[in-house]
């Protein structure tokens, strides 16, 4: 039996993606990663299902009130009232909440003080992504930004520290290392440093990218895949747009805008020797 993954205050615990039209964007992902759909809303809310890989949540998929679809961060967090307290106190905004959508958990949504949006999650029922770092299932959450005091947002609210590693800041969650050492990943320290890992990276949560031309902050998903070319195959014959691609020492990705608009990368661990 699969052990189950729980995450500590200030460490990104779940992604979910709101879309207009809900059955083509499942049709959409399941058909990419071979994600499967179970919707846990009542009858009489706005829709909101739960995608499994393998039988483990890896996502989570609601009606958009938008035009377009978007992919959003939640930060698993103690208690989502008070953490909403601390973000507004660091200069950000609670937009909606913090509310309880049932047994699930308690969120707020929330945006940082140059703008990008992204929730809080204190966990119920509902722990956070199962499967991680996977084919099919998520692998980062990526703030990025133009702005060099964004992250102190983030450290202030989260305890977060960040390392530059010099093609980019790494951020970590100082302590999840030994939370997954502890619980689901006994072996993490060993095989990262078998692979040559930077110092840290057990802790690590996400990195700082430089924001694209035109582009106002955000949070940004990546997704890992075991072939990024198929992938984008994949992906053009559901309908989606791809809009690059990055070879680097450790991966090969692609950006991908899917039919109804929520842009995420595709990302294949290819680590040099």
């Amino acid at each position: 039996m699969t052990a189950t993954r729980t995450y500590p205050h200030g460490v990104p615990s779940w992604v979910d993606t709101e879309q207009p039209d809900p059955e083509a964007a499942q049709d959409f992902y399941r058909r990419l990663f071979g994600w499967t759909f179970d919707t846990v809303s009542p009858p009489e809310a706005p829709m909101y299902a739960i995608a499994t890989l393998d039988g483990r949540d890896v996502a989570g998929l609601a009606t958009a009130e938008t035009e377009a679809g978007t992919w959003n961060t939640y930060i698993a967090v103690d208690d989502a009232d008070a953490t909403a307290v601390r973000v507004t106190a660091a200069g950000g905004e609670v937009l909606v909440g913090p509310f309880t959508p049932g047994p699930a958990g308690r969120t707020a949504f929330c945006r940082d003080p140059h703008g990008a949006t992204f929730r809080l999650w204190k966990a119920g029922r509902r722990l956070g992504a199962q499967a991680v770092n996977e084919p099919g299932t998520w692998n980062f959450s990526y703030l990025h930004t133009d702005q060099p005091d964004e992250i102190g947002f983030y450290i202030e609210v989260f305890g977060w520290a960040v390392d530059d590693l010099g093609f980019a800041p790494m951020v970590r969650s100082p302590g999840y290392g030994d939370h997954l050492e502890a619980t689901v990943d006994p072996d993490i320290r060993a095989r990262h440093q078998a692979g040559g890992a930077p110092p840290g990276f057990e802790d690590a949560i996400g990195f700082v990218v430089p924001l694209e031309p035109g582009m106002r902050p955000h949070w940004h998903v990546a997704f890992s895949v075991a072939d990024r070319d198929a992938t984008v195959d994949s992906a053009k014959r559901l309908g989606a747009e791809v809009l690059g691609a990055e070879d680097t020492q450790w991966t090969r990705t692609t950006l991908i805008r899917d039919p109804q608009g929520a842009v995420f990368t595709a990302s294949q661990f290819t680590p040099q020797a």
